[in-house]
């Protein structure tokens, strides 16, 4: 494995603690308010999911012997940039709001900006994530950390957005 590679996934580690600490900060915001959390039961499924993505991204290529492949490696490359670049667009619209914890808080409106903006796209966070679970991976060819991921972050995220959908409609006014 190039030693590049280990850095940039260690780089990611350090992204995720980064923003681990802006959701504590922001849930204490958010309880402050009154916010309410939905979805506890599989937040810890989330948190594993990620840890065994940077796992299998430092293990598989050491273990199997997975090439460099510059033709897929750089595109890939590009690819985890770009969801680093939404993911902190989703974190800097939601300000306070963002959190990678389900939390609503009473009397707040949706966000409708940036990223959000977009009715086609709903919750680009989860984009940002599925790209980079699929792309960090393939960096380095780690093709079976890929695939695993992003088999098991799919009904994960189906999961999510219910309850976040579910979450978000007490945001909405109800219609008399």
């Amino acid at each position: 494995m190039s030693g590049w590679y280990a850095a940039l996934v260690c780089l990611v580690g350090l992204e995720r603690l980064a923003e681990l600490k802006v959701a504590r900060r922001n849930l204490q915001w958010s309880r402050a308010l009154g916010g309410v959390e939905s979805g506890r039961d599989h937040y810890p499924l989330i948190v594993a999911l990620h840890v065994g993505l940077l796992a299998g991204c430092l293990l598989e290529p050491v273990l199997l012997d997975r090439p460099f492949i510059p033709a897929l490696g750089w595109p890939m490359l590009a690819l985890v940039a770009a969801a680093q670049g939404l993911r902190w667009w989703c974190i800097r619209t939601l300000g306070p709001q963002w959190n990678t914890r389900v939390i609503v808080v009473p009397g707040l409106p949706r966000v409708t900006r940036g990223p959000y903006r977009y009715p086609w796209l709903p919750h680009p966070n989860y984009l940002a994530v599925a790209l980079e679970g699929f792309a960090l991976p393939l960096v380095h060819t780690a093709w079976l950390t890929a695939l695993t991921f992003t088999l098991l972050n799919l009904p994960l995220t189906a999961h999510r957005l219910k309850t976040e959908n579910t979450a978000l409609k007490s945001l909405t006014p109800k219609k008399a």
